[in-house]
């Protein structure tokens, strides 16, 4: 059963008629075919025309829709020969980040990426995406895995931040991610980093720092989610859609304020009414984007990325 986020309860109710014409023919004594068209007709142009002027508050709900593809789809559709690596050789699994060995389009690479589940048993178990220090320091492992031999390194991000957890803290969350960033910052081969749902604070930065930073079309990357913004500045989530607007957190900004690199546009009404062409545009941009890099030494790759983020901010957008 498809969801439908608030404001596209309109579409919801074509496609409800919709329906109720498709059980009407069943019997075959009804042919409404054309019926059926005129209103396929009206939803492809309300999804067009919704989309086309979402705001930051409407594009963080498409973030978050429970459609979207995730990082296991993604997986499974993009690489082959994936060899799942676990662990942090420290304290134990984090099933909120998955990576390991794989091949992309012939070339191998190394893959992670924080993963929220689609069912409440698959949420659990993954802590909804929220990596505790054990998750950050496998992906520091994996990707020192990757700079030995020569890896390139493909990294997704799908997360409402870090897990802010008694336990997670006490073993070390904050220097945790710090490892994670500077172990992106210095390997010595090609990363290329996606946002592909919700970017959020230092949870999503410890495995998007990379040489190339691509984003889909409705995600989101923030320092702190709109509610926890609202929360602080007027002690109320109920301002979070003045905060999401505030605070920057679209593709289109990003891309103006040079976080990323490219905008990996989505299919009309949004990645999840059609995942597999979503995830193929993906797939495209990070073949783009290695291409950028081709030829590159390791010296060269950490000086470019350095330079990417002392840019950062440099020349304000107009």
């Amino acid at each position: 059963m498809r969801h439908f986020l608030d404001f596209e309860k309109p579409i919801a109710s074509l496609e409800g008629k919709v329906e109720e014409l498709r059980h009407m023919s069943s019997d075959g004594r009804i042919n409404i075919a054309d019926e059926i068209g005129k209103l396929q007709t009206r939803i492809e142009r309300e999804l067009k025309q919704t989309y086309e002027k979402l705001g930051a508050w409407e594009k963080m709900q498409v973030a978050r829709h429970p459609d979207r593809p995730k990082v296991t789809a993604i997986f499974d559709r993009l690489f082959d020969d994936f060899t799942p690596l676990a662990g942090d050789r420290n304290f134990s699994e984090d099933h909120a980040i998955i990576g390991g060995m794989a091949r992309f389009r012939g070339q191998s690479v190394m893959v992670m990426g924080t993963e929220k589940g689609r069912t409440t048993e698959e949420r659990i178990k993954r802590n909804f995406g929220m990596a505790r220090p054990e998750g950050y320091r496998k992906a520091a492992r994996l990707m020192d895995i990757a700079g030995r031999f020569g890896l390139p390194v493909l990294s997704f991000v799908d997360t409402a931040g870090a897990y802010p957890g008694r336990g997670a803290e006490e073993r070390g969350q904050a220097e945790a991610i710090a490892t994670a960033i500077r172990s992106c910052l210095k390997l010595p081969t090609p990363m290329v980093a996606a946002i592909i749902g919700e970017g959020g604070s230092g949870g999503a930065i410890a495995l998007a720092t990379g040489n190339r930073v691509v984003m889909y079309e409705h995600a989101i990357y923030c320092v702190i989610s709109p509610e926890g913004c609202a929360s602080i500045l007027w002690r109320t989530a109920d301002h979070a859609r003045e905060a999401a607007e505030a605070m920057r957190i679209t593709s289109d900004w990003m891309q103006k304020l040079g976080v990323v690199d490219a905008v990996v546009s989505e299919p009309v009404g949004g990645a999840h009414r059609d995942t597999l062409a979503a995830i193929d545009a993906l797939g495209d941009a990070f073949a783009v984007q290695l291409d950028t890099m081709a030829g590159m030494d390791s010296a060269a790759l950490i000086a470019d990325r350095y330079e990417k983020y002392l840019r950062i901010g440099d020349k304000p957008p107009d």
